[in-house]
């Protein structure tokens, strides 16, 4: 099993929404991904509660069965099409990839 994952902090506004927006959008969106791109197994979206400066304010967990699984998801069109609307709505991004 290969998880895949992200954890990013939000800028406080973007695309006309604030971050508490922002979130919510950004969580619906990645989980509508679910049924969408095969290779997905699992996909869990969380908006942090507490608040901190050591915090992330936003953390996706997925799931494949594969490196080569993860790759797809990761130049599945549907994925790439959420791309630049996070990218404009992030400060940082921090990602990690493993096999357990």
């Amino acid at each position: 099993m290969i998880k895949h994952i992200v954890l990013w902090n939000l800028k406080d506004e973007a695309h006309g929404l604030d971050k508490e927006a922002l979130a919510v959008k950004i969580k619906t969106d990645l989980e509508a991904l679910t049924g969408v791109i095969p290779e997905l197994q699992h996909l869990e979206v969380g908006i942090n509660a507490l608040p901190s400066d050591a915090a992330g304010d936003l953390c996706l967990i997925s799931e494949f069965a594969s490196w080569e699984d993860l790759e797809s998801y990761r130049l599945h069109p549907a994925h790439q099409a959420l791309l630049p609307f996070i990218k404009d709505a992030v400060t940082a991004r921090h990602v990690v990839d493993y096999e357990g």
